[in-house]
């Protein structure tokens, strides 16, 4: 997978365009979209502890969205807050890179290292 094929990467590694919240959002059929809320919500609570209800799950148009709608949990995010406090376009450009935030985030998401890996590498390497 080439990163110029991918819409979306969030400060953190994360997928954006892939991600359950990001596509419930842009689900169409109202019955498909709750149900999609139901297991993010689901997911939330048994990965990250989060006791959360489907009505909670918020639409978002991405992490590094500057307008429009933005998860709830995103929102509260610290590494997001760090990557705009440090005017970053991801935490692969970080001269702190990886942070303790970032370890542990990579604990519980280990493909987001994976991609911020990716951006580091490519940076260092030319084009043509």
């Amino acid at each position: 997978m080439h990163l110029r094929s991918i819409k979306m990467i969030a400060y953190c590694g994360l997928l954006c365009d892939t991600c359950p919240i990001h596509l419930a959002t842009l689900e169409q059929d109202e019955a498909n979209q709750h149900a999609m809320r139901v297991s993010i919500a689901e997911q939330c609570s048994s990965l990250y502890g989060m006791n959360m209800m489907p009505e909670e799950v918020t639409d978002c148009d991405g992490c590094r969205a500057e307008t429009g709608r933005l998860f709830s949990g995103c929102l509260k995010c610290e590494i997001r807050k760090c990557a705009i406090l440090k005017n970053l376009t991801s935490c692969a450009y970080c001269s702190d890179y990886a942070c303790e935030r970032l370890t542990a985030h990579f604990s519980l998401d280990p493909g987001a290292q994976t991609m911020l890996e990716k951006i580091r590498s490519e940076r260092n390497t030319p084009h043509n």
